[in-house]
């Protein structure tokens, strides 16, 4: 979550404006690879996995999501099912993907007055551990998310340097103008 919640309330008239990048990360054969998803991927949970699902690498494929500046969500497709984090569970008050995302862990809305949205300390949702396997424990991926005093797009370049690509993320988000 950023350092300040927006006015936020985004509706889905209002997604035409988000702010925001989508990126698929892929490894193969040890190497790391990042490419753009649409901007339907920040508004849309299931576009987001059918993108990064038609990759169709042999490597490892996630991706990463900053939402309007406000919060992130990291999505891993597998076969048995995806498997998600929510930077920020609060904002499935105001974002339909963070909803989503809740929905698929089977995690109710939470259920507070958007007013008082401000006083509320953000808390993630969702697998931790979902990147262990290509090098980030969940203790670090932990750490990461509770700095929320870090903007997503700093929180996601933080995974991205601690996993080593650092440089090819860096690359994407210059082509989108991020």
């Amino acid at each position: 979550m950023a350092a300040q919640r927006g006015s936020g309330n985004a509706s889905s008239d209002e997604y035409d404006d988000l702010e925001g990048f989508a990126v698929a990360v892929v490894r193969e054969d040890g190497k790391w690879t990042c490419r753009a998803l649409s901007s339907d991927a920040l508004t849309s949970l299931s576009t987001a996995e059918t993108e990064l699902r038609e990759l169709r690498s042999a490597g490892a494929v996630f991706g990463l999501l900053d939402v309007d500046d406000e919060f992130f969500v990291v999505l891993r497709p597998a076969p048995s099912g995806s498997r998600v984090l929510l930077s920020d569970a609060t904002a499935a008050l105001d974002y339909d993907i963070a909803a989503d995302v809740l929905d698929r862990l089977n995690i109710d809305v939470p259920d507070l007055d958007p007013d008082e949205l401000d006083d509320v300390e953000p808390w993630e949702e969702g697998d931790l551990d979902l990147l262990s396997d290509m090098g980030l424990p969940e203790p670090v991926l932990g750490v990461i998310v509770a700095e929320t005093d870090l903007y997503p797009d700093e929180q996601l370049g933080m995974i991205a340097q601690r996993m080593g690509f650092a440089k090819e993320f860096a690359a994407v988000l210059d082509s989108l103008q991020h």
